[in-house]
């Protein structure tokens, strides 16, 4: 499945491919959801090292999730630029690396996984990731439920957002 051409920052067209991951793509995986957090999450806490990052993505969300991944590039320079985990009707991660962002990559994912999951969809979201909160807003999400963290391992304040097909 492939989406439109994207613009880049030097301003050529790229197109972004999307696909269902395999365990080769763990590493790939682990590198954009490290790199994103690092970049638009800064206040949370870093519970785990890459190593261990890397193998929650090889052992737990590869074989238990369905996962897709956004790549740019030909050859040996396509490069994975984000990603995104169902669980039955679960978001359970949708990650872009931080120089991919508002280039329509998050919408293309999030598009396949509503394919996936035609009739709803739920995620939770930290209260105080705003863009990530506006972007579920903007593509029809609802909040439901607000946390005081106690069901996260950063202890950090979420909510739950639902979707249903209308």
């Amino acid at each position: 499945m492939s989406t439109p051409h994207r613009t880049d920052t030097t301003g050529e067209a790229e197109p972004v491919r999307l696909r269902t991951a395999g365990p080769a793509d763990a590493a790939a995986i682990t590198a954009v959801f490290l790199a994103s957090r690092t970049a638009a999450l800064p206040y949370l806490p870093r519970l785990y090292s890459d190593e261990e990052t890397l193998g929650f993505f090889e052992h737990v969300v590869l074989p238990s999730c369905t996962v897709w991944v956004a790549e740019q590039g030909e050859g040996a320079r396509t490069r994975i630029v984000g990603f995104a985990a169902l669980d039955k009707t679960v978001l359970d991660h949708l990650y872009l690396h931080p120089d991919v962002r508002r280039r329509g990559i998050g919408t293309a994912l999030l598009e396949t996984v509503r394919q996936a999951s035609p009739e709803e969809l739920s995620l939770h979201c930290f209260q105080r990731n705003t863009d990530a909160r506006a972007f579920y807003e903007r593509h029809g999400f609802t909040a439901g439920e607000f946390n005081d963290g106690s069901r996260n391992e950063e202890n950090e304040p979420d909510v739950t957002y639902h979707w249903t097909a209308r």
